[in-house]
C-alpha cells in the first residue's frame, strides 16, 4: 500500500517539475521576445505615424 502511494508522488511530483521547467523557459523566451519588439517599436517610433 505505501509503495502505491510512494510510486503515485514521484510520478506526480516529476511531472510537476518538469512542467515548471516548460513554464520557466516558455515565459523567459516569451519575456525576451516582448524586450526585442519593443526595441524595435522604440527605435522607429519616429517613423511611426498616427
Amino acid at each position: 500500500m505505501n509503495e502505491k502511494a510512494y510510486k503515485t508522488m514521484t510520478n506526480t511530483g516529476a511531472g510537476s517539475l518538469v512542467l515548471g521547467i516548460i513554464l520557466l523557459v516558455t515565459g523567459l523566451a516569451a519575456g525576451v521576445l516582448m524586450i526585442i519588439n519593443g526595441a524595435k517599436l522604440l527605435k522607429s517610433r519616429s517613423d511611426l505615424i498616427f
